[in-house]
């Protein structure tokens, strides 16, 4: 969207996620790279980062609302081919995640992450973008049945992008289609409800001039690529931080 029709509350709270992302994932390099034994993947921190994701991903169903209200006079094909490319880009920078992990990691390679699953989903809402309840009820269906298949784990590892966990996975980043597609269509639902036709249906104050808001929405706007940087960054400055203390 042109940043004459965004809207502040949806940049903004993308800005709040990205705190949060960066927030956990400092923590989260704390105890992978220095051992300090902060429980991450347990407890308040795996609801926190769930929390981050969920919001993530919400908003890319709303998003998608938007900017089909912008662009539906085009043809069903000119549509498919702009959700189809922007998908794609998305999940080459997951492809390039996978190939960063494998090389320098190894162990726990990012195989099916965040990327992986925005740029399949970008693809697969493409279908359901104009249908408000039905996206409501199928999220449902699928949040539910993604949770239930959570019980279980399967002897193979083919399937793990859409949510059979293999037995014995180690993956740093892990979004399957079920239950995460599921909180997509739910965001369609929510983006068709208070958006409808790129317009805002309900009442809020003006604060995009607010500096707070101001400089969440920059940082919303700027998702994918913190998204990317942001981790290079972090282990560079514990990795430093890390030479320090041993020089001590």
């Amino acid at each position: 969207m042109s940043s004459a029709v965004r809207f502040w509350e949806i940049d903004s709270l993308r800005g709040v996620a990205i705190i949060m992302m960066i927030a956990f994932h400092l923590l989260f390099d704390l105890n992978y790279f220095l051992g300090v034994g902060i429980r991450v993947g347990s407890g308040f921190w795996l609801y926190f980062a769930r929390a981050t994701a969920a919001i993530f991903i919400v908003l890319v169903g709303i998003s998608l609302t938007l900017s089909y209200s912008r662009v539906k006079s085009k043809t069903k094909k000119e549509l498919w081919a702009k959700y189809a490319k922007r998908g794609a880009k998305i999940f080459s920078w997951g492809m390039a995640i996978t190939l960063l992990t494998w090389l320098f990691l190894g162990e726990g390679t990012i195989f099916f992450g965040i990327l992986h699953f925005i740029g399949v989903s970008i693809m697969l809402a493409f279908l359901f973008v104009r249908l408000r309840l039905l996206s409501l009820a199928l999220g449902i269906f699928l949040i539910l049945l993604g949770v239930f298949l959570q019980r279980f784990s399967f002897s193979f590892s083919w399937l793990a992008w859409l949510g059979l966990i293999p037995a014995n996975i180690y993956t740093l980043d892990y979004f399957p289609l079920l239950p995460w597609f599921g909180v997509v269509l739910a965001g369609i639902f929510l983006g068709n409800s208070f958006y409808l036709g790129g317009k805002r249906k309900f009442r809020l104050p003006e604060l995009s001039k607010n500096s707070a808001v101001k400089l969440l929405s920059f940082l919303g706007r700027r998702s994918l690529f913190i998204y990317l940087v942001h981790q290079p960054v972090l282990v560079a400055l514990l990795h430093a931080l890390r030479i320090l203390i041993q020089s001590n």
